[in-house]
């Protein structure tokens, strides 16, 4: 059999691997161990790439010189563990993808923050005129992009999974926001395993490359610490901090840069569509990475200005009867709620619950002290929500719904409170993935807008 590459699932990664393999004449198989979807299975198809689908073929290893694996499969999985037993490389799509192209990678990761952190880098260098794709986690495939290849940029969103298949991966900016505990069971429940995989976007790196990094995290900082990185560092803080990078200081982001060649200067947070402490995080980490790109100071503030953020993540729904409805279905951990809650200073009706990871709940509660006036607890399993705030929260529900959870908060939340759905857990229990779980929250919010029905309370 002739050498071959196999791809090891058929999303948007594996099948825009496969079309980069096929355009660079590279024999490729692509093998899934569930059901192709009918979409990306006419592309494989149109394109005469030969794949199977429910489940893996014993010869799957004959004439296989490399494997391209789905970031959703976890190295444990059978089918890896016998292609690296068999000393069979097994790297992720963007790893493959790197080959194929010589525009500048700005590298974003994080557990939390990283989507809205990579999609405003792309609106303020796109704003400003430059030619730039948007990739890894978001958008289209890295593989299938640089298969034309016309960006001199692309902002690539990167998860601890993907970056474990990464290895001659180089990014010309690299920005790392936070590392907290979260999908510690791919690592076997080994957080030092976790910090390894993110600080993996600094490999390779030379001094003629950006490192952006939350000098606030301590994790973070204590783990660069240990770290022989030659990259050029710039620190993001919410103090005052003397390392060259920026940092919040009153009403404004201050940034000390002594490259390029702005100097000192200040960008006023009112205008800044994002707010709250985490997206100045978020809006900081942007900025450096653009301006490290000469992108202008005042093409930088305007687009700061017009960014509009991402679907479920505090993501303002409505109003009912005067209550604010706040969408964060995104926040799958209790790290990302910390930032939610911090970000609200009105009376909050906490709508929360799921598949929970294990999460440690004392992280937040003197904020769900101070914050929530009422929780609702929204899941099959709702005990350790139970455990961690009865008592500690004044008015504690449950319910099995979105439906039924939105009718508890209205009758619950008084004018001019903020109605919060922000999970910590993940959603597979009543909902297929986040999205659906905030697009129900979105629909039944809207129809309860039109609705009028008079509270009655319990």
């Amino acid at each position: 059999m002739k050498d071959r590459i196999v791809i090891l699932g058929a999303g948007e990664s594996g099948t825009g691997a496969a079309l980069l393999a096929k355009h660079h004449g590279i024999e490729v198989f692509v093998s899934d161990h569930g059901k192709i979807t009918d979409t990306y299975q006419a592309v494989l198809e149109s394109e005469g790439i030969p794949f199977e689908q429910g489940g893996h073929s014993k010869d799957l290893l004959d004439g296989t010189v490399e494997v391209i694996k789905s970031p959703g499969i976890p190295d444990q999985a059978p089918i890896v563990q016998r292609f690296l037993a068999a000393g069979i490389p097994v790297i992720s799509e963007l790893e493959f993808a790197i080959r194929y192209t010589k525009a500048k990678i700005i590298a974003i990761t994080g557990t939390n923050g990283k989507t809205t952190t990579t999609l405003l880098v792309h609106h303020i260098l796109k704003s400003a005129g430059y030619k730039v794709g948007i990739a890894g986690n978001i958008g289209h495939s890295l593989a299938q992009q640089v298969i034309d290849d016309h960006y001199d940029y692309y902002v690539v969103e990167v998860s601890s999974f993907q970056l474990d298949g990464m290895f001659k991966f180089k990014a010309d900016i690299a920005v790392l926001l936070n590392i907290t505990k979260d999908h510690l069971n791919r690592y076997d429940h080994d957080f030092d395993a976790y910090i390894a995989s993110k600080f993996r976007i600094t490999q390779n790196m030379t001094n003629q490359d950006s490192f952006i990094y939350f000098a606030d995290d301590e994790v973070l900082s204590s783990e660069l610490g240990r770290q022989q990185l030659e990259a050029v560092k710039f620190a993001i803080s919410l103090v005052q901090h003397q390392n060259p990078g920026a940092y919040v200081q009153g009403e404004g982001l201050h940034f000390n840069l002594s490259v390029p060649s702005e100097g000192s200067f200040e960008i006023a947070i009112d205008k800044l569509t994002l707010q709250g402490p985490h997206n100045m995080v978020n809006a900081m980490a942007a900025s450096l990475a653009a301006l490290l790109c000469e992108v202008p100071l005042d093409q930088l503030v305007q687009a700061l200005g017009t960014f509009k953020n991402i679907a479920h993540r505090l993501e303002y729904v409505g109003e009912i009867d005067g209550a604010t409805y706040i969408n964060d279905s995104k926040a799958t951990n209790v790290d990302a709620v910390f930032y939610a809650l911090q970000s609200f200073e009105k009376p909050l009706v906490w709508i929360a619950g799921g598949v929970d990871k294990g999460n440690n709940y004392e992280l937040i509660e003197s904020l769900v002290l101070q914050k929530v006036k009422a929780l609702i607890c929204m899941g099959t399993d709702n005990a350790p929500l139970l455990k961690a705030f009865e008592g500690v929260v004044p008015i504690v529900k449950e319910e099995t719904s979105m439906e039924g959870a939105i009718e508890t908060a209205r009758q619950l939340a008084e004018y001019g409170d903020v109605v919060l759905l922000s999970p910590a857990c993940a959603s597979f229990d009543l909902f297929k993935n986040y999205q659906d779980r905030g697009d129900q929250f979105k629909q039944v919010v809207a129809y309860k807008k039109k609705v009028k029905v008079n509270k009655v309370l319990a």
